[in-house]
């Protein structure tokens, strides 16, 4: 029996690259990454950094794919998403950031 699965990769920003890909039973993550086109597109440095998802959520190398499974080969983050939500915030300033920025004229604060 076969297994159809679907190889994510976004090189950059607003960017996916997709492999639909046809596997045997058994097949693990790493086989049906290397079996899609993705090798081609990306250097093994990059790969060996990278981490794998189904459907979003982390998985091992070594996991079993099952049938129409969409594998995700995620990038390394360049940023800690904390430090870039805190840069983003003393840029902007307390008062134009946050649920009560766009008060009406007149309002009390915090409405």
């Amino acid at each position: 029996m076969s297994v159809k699965v679907t190889v994510a990769w976004s090189p950059g920003p607003r960017e996916v690259l997709e492999w639909e890909v046809v596997l045997g039973e058994g097949a693990t993550l790493r086989q049906a990454v290397m079996a899609s086109g993705l090798p081609d597109h990306v250097d093994e440095s990059a790969l060996a950094e990278a981490t794998v998802g189904i459907w979003g959520r982390k998985a091992d190398w070594q996991q079993a794919v099952r049938d129409r499974d969409r594998v995700e080969v995620y990038r390394p983050l360049l940023v800690d998403p904390k430090v870039a939500r805190r840069e983003r915030f003393k840029k902007q300033g307390s008062r134009a950031a946050g649920l009560f920025a766009n008060r009406r004229s007149g309002g009390k604060p915090g409405y």
